[in-house]
């Protein structure tokens, strides 16, 4: 490489790239960013979904045997989708997944999955990183409501939601007082604070209920979940 017509030569190792160009050198060191919210234990009192153990997790509170338990304790995309035995309605939900490596994808065909609140709403799970954020990207209420910014990670890093969900409010003749709200946090950014959702997003089934199973999306990537745990929520009426 040469600029300003100086040749420069460089190495990487040990996870830095160093340079010269005569007296001129420069150092850059590999950082690795996380979550900080990557291994929250869950709280007293909250419904545990899918343990994170030291192994394969049990799939009790799930209803798709064809997804597949692995030995490092999380959860791969098997065959469809994979709904929770349990309804919820209000709830914080905590999640962790990541994204494989799928370079000869775009655009949805790059680690797309999906974790819909009352099988209605969805949050999307999509490799973005390095992208301007729509509403189809990772962090997007999908089709509805695009990130405010692009807290993606790498593919093959551990990503966190935690996200907090008002389910939709109705009046006694059955029409909507309040629709359904979503607050997000994506790796520990806020990403959305209380986005109205007024109708399903995409492949999700029509009609208003008051509470319904979280349900993880096969989209045909090895998408993998674990340490998935739920707080309902009762302070509001």
């Amino acid at each position: 490489m040469c600029i300003r017509d100086r040749a420069w030569t460089g190495s990487i190792e040990a996870g830095s790239l160093e340079a010269k160009a005569g007296a001129a050198s420069f150092a850059l060191k590999r950082v690795e960013r996380k979550s900080p919210t990557e291994g929250l234990k869950p709280p007293e009192g909250a419904v545990v979904l899918l343990p994170f153990t030291g192994g394969p997790p049990p799939l009790d509170e799930w209803d798709n045997p064809a997804w597949i338990p692995l030995p490092d304790g999380s959860m791969r995309v098997g065959k469809g989708d994979i709904r929770t035995r349990r309804h919820f309605g209000d709830v914080k939900l905590h999640v962790e997944f990541r994204i494989p490596y799928e370079p000869y994808g775009g655009g949805q065909g790059r680690g797309n999955s999906g974790v819909y609140f009352q099988d209605r709403y969805e949050i999307q799970v999509l490799d973005s990183f390095g992208l301007v954020p729509g509403a189809g990207d990772c962090g997007a209420v999908y089709s509805v409501a695009a990130p405010k910014v692009n807290a993606s990670l790498p593919p093959l890093a551990w990503q966190t939601y935690d996200v907090t969900f008002r389910a939709v409010r109705l009046k006694e003749d059955g029409t909507v007082a309040r629709p359904a709200l979503f607050t997000v946090v994506h790796n520990g950014v806020p990403v959305h604070d209380k986005v109205e959702v007024v109708r399903q997003t995409g492949g999700g089934p029509e009609g208003l209920v008051k509470t319904g199973p979280i349900r993880l999306q096969d989209h045909g990537s090895p998408v993998s979940y674990r340490n998935i745990w739920a707080v309902e929520l009762k302070d509001e009426p």
